[in-house]
């Protein structure tokens, strides 16, 4: 059992040491899940956007969806707004596949995740915010400079948790 929890946190820490860092600026320029166009400057507006990274195969992700609405909700107010990314709607070269973009749509209105989920682009993936993920849920937070603040957590979290760190770091914010 030691020897498996070594591996895992080995692994964890190599994620982590290839995904994106606190202070790396995140940009794209890419479509929402409608088609409308969506670029990093959607940052602006807030004070912190909220990036989950999941996928449709992810029952952890699915899970936590709901929180993140109502979390999405109570806190624009705040400045904060969620944004996600489901990770598995495109293949390798940045092609929408219409059964899993079906099943992202299925997901969302199952769960009411009615903020701005962004489709991956080929940049995104090879060289962007999305290079390296290994593991979803993946979430990052970033300013309204479309930095990284913070660390990246990686696994799904409650309302209440996810609440806890989002007022951490508004503390943290001018």
């Amino acid at each position: 059992m030691k020897k498996i929890m070594t591996i895992f946190a080995l692994t964890c820490a190599m994620v982590l040491s290839f995904a994106q860092n606190a202070g790396e600026k995140v940009t794209f320029t890419s479509k929402d899940l409608n088609g409308a166009e969506v670029t990093d400057s959607i940052f602006a507006k807030n004070k912190i956007t909220m990036i989950n990274i999941w996928g449709t195969f992810c029952p952890p992700c699915i899970k936590e969806m709901p929180d993140l609405a109502e979390l999405n909700k109570v806190n624009k107010d705040k400045g904060v707004e969620v944004v996600g990314i489901p990770i598995d709607i495109v293949d390798q070269w940045g092609n929408v596949n219409a059964r899993t973009k079906a099943d992202g749509d299925e997901i969302i209105a199952k769960t009411g995740a009615n903020y701005t989920h962004i489709v991956p682009t080929k940049d995104m993936m090879s060289t962007g915010i999305l290079r390296n993920i290994q593991a979803v849920p993946a979430t990052i937070f970033v300013d309204s400079e479309g930095k990284q603040i913070g660390k990246m957590y990686l696994g799904a979290r409650s309302q209440k948790d996810w609440q806890k760190i989002i007022d951490s770091l508004l503390k943290k914010q001018k």
